[in-house]
């Protein structure tokens, strides 16, 4: 079996080659893969083409929107739905600089944070090339406009799912693909060290983002299990080096939850630990008002969030509040996906 659909042009050329067929072809078929259709609707392909990729075990994947929802603010929300019944979502957030989506890399995911609606459940499988292509052309379909960057912070880890994250990866940033910049994509990760370190030598300038959320192994280990595996001070040297090998910023989220990691000590402690582990490197932290989920964890108040950002900003790192977008349509990761198995 061959999933076309997860193929780089190269890949598909040789691939229609092996069935002695014309080298245009494959363009044809790489160019409405690329849109998200599936066989039925290649007005320009062959029917003896088609049966004969399917009867050499060729098939192409495509994600379908199964439910849509508009936030007031211009946000949307997908549903999809894939071949074997399994659910993901997406959101593509509209800026004056163009439109962003947010995708997911698994279905369901293994890494457990307490405060996530994405881990109920568990792990159900990981997403193919494909999968993940598809939700970008399922969305640009959707708006009728062009997607202009990628977030991999949706449903799942997306460095435990490696080798089809960075396949999915070269494919969008390709000229004969979505050509999206990888300066306009980032990749969060909860901290698998192992995969930092793999990602450095894969000369992809994309933006890492670190999912921290804490400033001790204490808080951290109840807030995200994975830090059990790895703990702050292996995560962070990981960055250290990332920053030394690739030259690029990483970006650390905080996601801030009232009563648990939001006090003025946090903040304070927040600027100890980076700055012990990370020297050198300019420090960026966006911080995210946690969302309710159904999972015991609230947002802080408005002031207490500004007061942290400037704490953090006084000493020399640079702060950010993320804008609150979709939140009248569930836009959190893993809402919808978890009340439709409910």
């Amino acid at each position: 079996m061959k999933d076309l659909s997860s193929l780089t042009l190269s890949e598909l050329q040789q691939y229609i080659s092996s069935l002695e067929e014309p080298a245009y072809r494959a363009k044809q078929l790489y160019g409405w893969i690329r849109k998200g259709v599936g066989f039925e609707d290649m007005s320009n392909v062959p029917k003896k083409l088609i049966e004969k990729v399917e009867n050499n075990g060729g098939y192409v994947r495509t994600a379908k929107i199964n439910k849509r929802f508009e936030s007031k603010d211009g946000t949307i929300k997908y549903l999809m739905e894939l071949f074997d019944g399994e659910l993901i979502e997406s959101v593509v957030m509209k800026y004056k600089h163009g439109n962003t989506i947010c995708i997911s890399t698994e279905a369901g995911c293994a890494m457990g944070c307490a405060f996530c609606a994405s881990t109920l459940g568990g792990l159900k499988r990981r997403l193919f090339p494909s999968e993940m292509l598809s939700q970008v052309a399922q969305a640009q379909k959707d708006i009728n406009d062009r997607i202009d960057g990628i977030v991999l912070m949706g449903i799942g880890e997306p460095l435990d799912n490696y080798d089809n994250v960075i396949k999915f990866l070269r494919i969008v940033g390709s000229e004969d693909s979505f050509n999206i910049g990888y300066r306009h994509i980032s990749l969060s990760t909860c901290g698998l060290v192992d995969r930092i370190y793999d990602l450095a030598k894969e000369d992809l300038p994309i933006t890492l983002s670190i999912s921290l959320h804490a400033s001790s192994d204490e808080k951290r280990s109840a807030m995200m299990p994975i830090n059990r595996k790895w703990n702050i001070e292996q995560l962070l040297t990981a960055c250290s080096d990332y920053f030394k090998t690739t030259g690029r910023r990483i970006s650390f989220e905080y996601s801030l939850a009232s009563g648990e990691n939001d006090s003025t000590n946090d903040a304070h402690n927040l600027i100890n630990t980076l700055k012990k582990y990370c020297k050198g490197m300019p420090l960026h932290v966006n911080l995210i008002p946690i969302n309710a989920t159904g999972r015991g964890f609230a947002p802080p108040d408005k002031d207490n969030i500004y007061v942290f950002a400037s704490i953090l900003n006084n000493a020399h790192i640079t702060a950010t509040v993320r804008r609150t977008l979709g939140s009248d349509i569930n836009a959190s990761c893993g809402q919808l996906r978890a009340g439709e198995k409910k």
